[in-house]
Order: structure tokens, then sequence, then C-alpha cells
């Protein structure tokens, strides 16, 4: 599939070495750590950030290089931010007829487009408020219906959920997915939610550079990276594989299930917390992923606690009920064993 807008630049104030597309009609996901260069990607697209080297492409036109750049009103890209900033002195219906007014459309045709939107986020009713008048999502809703306004061929979402009560986002997931669908979209989120409703693909930046990217449902079954692997929820192990196991020095190895041959070489394990099941001493049964475990922490995750554990070097949750840890008394700095289910753990190449 064609790219939609292509990346292929660097910023040597921000450490940026970009080489990434978002294919046409696709929503991409854009997740790393804090300092990873997310942000940065969005105002290189958006053009508040011009590149040292490379350019920054739209369909094949050129929007951005060292020397040159289409000023950032002039590039088709709606723009849904972290807070809606709207603009105080003007309706509801005003705010969102704005986009269309300021490329040309005349006020009546500007203002029946700004009701249609409305009426697509189900505002429809608030168009003569201010937005003081407003709650939170209310205003994210119209700062949506904003963005849609003036049909962008690309949309970007920075982090749209991020300043909103935890009760009104679900619905604004599903409301976002549906206005999406069809068009092409960046989507910048700390939220695993986020990218699983609303993202098909999935790039993940570290240090300023792509360190990995395909689809949303792949990724996030064999992350590649600490980040992502505690991004989606699951536990990560490296180590080498050996006739069909993975060892982690110091005689640990971990068994489990492979999609296809596993060549021997460098490889690593993935599972849920829910698989890691810790003892004072190991069982009696197969030794097969019977771990000599450290408890580094015990945190509360209502309605489990989840216990951090350092196994040949490397750390895992576990993810355990209260009774289970007060039966356990388990303490930081603990000797414990930790049991993996191998039929839960999954192992891959590299």
């Amino acid at each position: 599939m064609a790219d939609a807008v292509r990346i292929d630049a660097t910023v040597a104030a921000r450490g940026l070495d970009l080489a990434v597309g978002i294919p046409e009609g696709r929503t991409v996901a854009v997740v790393g750590p804090n300092g990873a260069g997310k942000s940065s990607l969005i105002e290189l697209i958006a053009g508040g950030l011009l590149p040292d080297t490379g350019t920054v492409s739209l369909r094949g036109r050129e929007l951005s290089s060292p020397k040159r750049a289409v000023p950032m009103h002039q590039r088709p890209f709606g723009h849904l931010e972290q807070r809606a900033l709207l603009f105080p002195h003007l309706s509801v219906l005003d705010n969102v007829a704005f986009g269309p007014r300021a490329r040309g459309v005349s006020k009546q045709a500007a203002r029946q487009r700004a009701r249609a939107e409305l009426e697509a986020v189900g505002l429809a009713g608030l168009a003569g408020r201010r937005p003081s008048q407003l709650s939170g999502g209310q205003a994210q809703r119209v700062a949506l219906a904003r963005a849609l306004a003036i049909d962008p061929e690309v949309v970007l979402l920075d982090e749209p959920f991020a300043a909103l009560d935890a009760t009104v986002t679900p619905e604004l997931r599903r409301l976002l997915r549906a206005r999406l669908r069809g068009l092409t979209a960046l989507l910048v989120t700390h939220d695993f939610l986020d990218v699983v409703a609303l993202a098909d693909h999935a790039v993940e930046l570290d240090r300023g550079s792509v360190v990995g990217e395909g689809p949303v449902e792949a990724m996030a079954q064999s992350p590649a990276t600490e980040f992502l692997a505690g991004f989606v929820g699951l536990n990560l192990l490296r180590g080498e594989a050996l006739d069909g196991e993975l060892a982690l020095g110091g005689g640990v190895a971990v068994a489990g299930l492979a999609e296809g041959d596993l060549p021997d070489g460098e490889a690593r394990a993935v599972f849920p917390p829910t698989a890691v099941s810790v003892f004072r001493a190991a069982p009696h049964g197969s030794p097969r992923n019977e771990l000599p475990a450290v408890v580094e922490g015990i945190e509360d995750r209502w309605p489990v606690q989840r216990v951090t554990l350092n196994v040949a070097g490397q750390r895992l949750a576990a993810d355990l009920t209260p009774g289970a840890v007060r039966e356990l008394g388990l303490a930081r700095g603990d000797h414990v064993v930790a049991v993996l289910k191998a039929t839960q753990v999954s192992l891959h190449r590299g």
C-alpha cells in the first residue's frame, strides 16, 4: 500500500533520524518511551519543525526540506491535540466553521458543513454555546468536528484523550473510530487501549528512530523490545535458543511454544503476568519453567497485586491475588521460585 505521508528526515537538535511512512487510508499509532521523538514526528509532519536533512512529503509532493516548507496553515491536515483549544469568543458552530471559512468557503456553506459535523459528533443541540459552557468531553468532540470540517487529507492525533476524564474516554474512542474510517491518520498515544481501538498499524520509536513497525496485532502478540512488552502488558525475556528452549544463562531455561522451527541463536520469550505463579520452594512435578527469582517489588493493581521479580538478571511481572501474596508473606529481597505455564509462553527468534 502506498504511503500518503512519507518522512525521511533528520533533526540534529532533537536527535531525530526518521524513515517512516503513513499508508493511505490507515490509522498508524506511534508509541515509544518519553523522549523517543513522538511529538517531534507530529511537529515535522504539521510543519512546526523543519528537517536539517531530508524531506517530508504528501503523496509525493514535498512539504518540508531544509530549504523550503509549505506553511502550517496551508497543509491539508486536521489536528486534534490533548486540549480542545477552541476560540473562546466564538460559538461552537463558528468554531467548527472557522476552518472552512479560512479556506475561502462562504459563511453560509461553512456553517452548513459545521452543523453536519456537529450532528456527526452528537452535539448539534449545542451549536449556540460558547466553549466555556462545555464539559471537557464536549469540547473535545467540538475539536474533532472542527478538525474534520476541512476535509483533511491526513488527521494528526496527539494524545487526544490525555486531558479527559476516564469516564468519557471510551465513548470518545468509539466516536473517533467511526469518524476516522477510511481516512489517513497518525495517532500518538501512551495508552495501549487507544492503539487497539483506533489503529491497524503501529510504529515504535526510540531515541529518535524507528525501532519496529507492523500490524497492531503482530506487534502486540510478539513485542521485540522491553518498552513494547510493558506497553502491551506482557513479559519479555531474552536469551539464546538451544534445542527448542530459551536459555537465560546460569543454567536457567524457559520452555514454550514456537510458531515454527526455532533455530539456535538469539531469541525471546513472551508471556502474560497471569501465566506466572510464585512459590517459596519448587513445587512437585516437572522441573520445566521453574525459575529461581528474587522479589524486587509489590504493587497494588486491583483486583491483583503485581509482583516484580528478577530472573537471571531480567525483570518479569507476576499478577497474583492479594490473598496469595499474603499467604506467601512476600517481601522485597525474598528468594522464590517463579513457575511459568509453558503453554502460555511463546518463543520467537531475535
